[in-house]
């Protein structure tokens, strides 16, 4: 069994979140969570709230025991980028391009 939760338009790049998610893909949920809680910046935050709630799907939904679950698929895609200009040099403009993110994790249960 398995269970998913996505955080989707998230303001900030994916090549900021992706090291973060290479770091608990694979692990158990405990261990996981542990490492988002004490790795600097803003990324591992919203990488652990979708842990946590993809967590709780399990918990809630299909009544998971937590010990036993591991993070099988962490991504962190590319959402919609935003584009803003700039006032550049001799009256030119410069664009300014705002990305976004769209963040999933898969919880499975391991097999004994």
């Amino acid at each position: 069994m398995e269970a998913k939760a996505v955080a989707k338009y998230v303001r900030m790049s994916p090549s900021k979140l992706k090291p973060i998610a290479d770091l608990v893909r694979g692990k158990d949920l405990n261990e996981a969570l542990n490492i988002l809680k004490f790795t600097p910046g803003k990324g591992s935050e919203i990488v652990e709230k979708v842990v946590m709630s993809a967590a709780a799907n399990a918990e809630n939904n299909f009544d998971l025991n937590p010990e036993n679950l591991y993070v099988a698929e962490v991504y962190a895609n590319q959402g919609p980028t935003m584009k803003r200009w700039r006032a550049g040099a001799q009256g030119r403009a410069s664009m300014i391009l705002k990305r976004s993110s769209h963040v999933g994790v898969t919880l499975k249960e391991k097999e004994d």
